[in-house]
This record gives structure tokens, sequence and C-alpha cells, in this order.
């Protein structure tokens, strides 16, 4: 969440995935103030959500592409688009478009290839020293 969980990074995330790779279009579709901008380009580069390219043969200009930890992330945009559209616009900007209809989510397992129900999804904690309430030392030391 540190590094995607602002605003201004998902919607940078959004723009490279819908094909928007320079600083200009960016700043114009996000509106992000131009140095915030530039900061949250640099983390998310850091980071290796994405990556600068040049933009031509020429590599005047630098352009902002996707990794592949970038693109793992278009689940998570579609997603909020989907909760987006739900809850939070009346009428949504944009539908997005899978082969000759409207794309529905719905969530399904690798493995089984059932569908995804909240009523049989549980948690294992993977951390030795915490569980799900958070580290077992402090829980002893409240209780």
């Amino acid at each position: 969440m540190q590094l995607i969980g602002d605003r201004w990074a998902m919607l940078v995330i959004r723009e490279v995935f819908f094909g928007n790779h320079q600083f200009s279009q960016i700043a114009r579709n996000t509106g992000a103030p131009r140095d915030r901008l530039a900061v949250r380009l640099r983390s998310l580069v850091e980071a290796g959500v994405l990556e600068r390219r040049p933009l031509s043969e020429e590599g005047r200009h630098q352009a902002y592409y996707l990794t592949e930890a970038g693109e793992d992330l278009s689940g998570v945009l579609r997603a909020l688009l989907a909760w987006g559209d739900k809850w939070a616009v009346t009428a949504p900007p944009l539908r997005l478009i899978h082969h000759d209809h409207p794309l529905e989510l719905e969530s399904h397992c690798a493995t089984c290839g059932e569908k995804v129900d909240d009523a049989h999804v549980g948690e294992e904690m993977l951390v030795p020293g915490w569980d799900m309430r958070g580290r077992m030392d402090e829980l002893v030391a409240e209780a």
C-alpha cells in the first residue's frame, strides 16, 4: 500500500495501462501537479512497477511503460474501475470491452476452478509471532 496506495500512483498506473506513456499525457489526464508527478513516477520506476524507455529511435524523449510487476496490477485496476462504476459515480465514464461485450468481472480459483465465494475464503498467517489480530507479544501484553 505504501507504494501504490496513494491517489497519484494508481492514476499514473491507469494512464500507462491505457497507453499514455509520455509525462505530458500522464500529467494532463491525472491532473497531478508536475513536481508531485515526477516524484511519483521516479518512485514507481525505482520500485520496478514502471520502466523508462526511449519514446522513439532518436531517444530524445523518455516514456513510461509497465513492467511485468506493473502489468500484474491490471486486475487491481479493473476491480477498482468496476467498484467505482457501481459505488462512486452515477454514470460510468468508460466501459471495458471483452471481445464484443462489456467486461463483467468474476473471481475464480486458479487451483480448483471454482467461483470465489467470500464465505469459503480464510486466512493463514505466515509470519511467525503474528496472527490476524496482530503481533502475539503485543496481544499478550494487552491482556
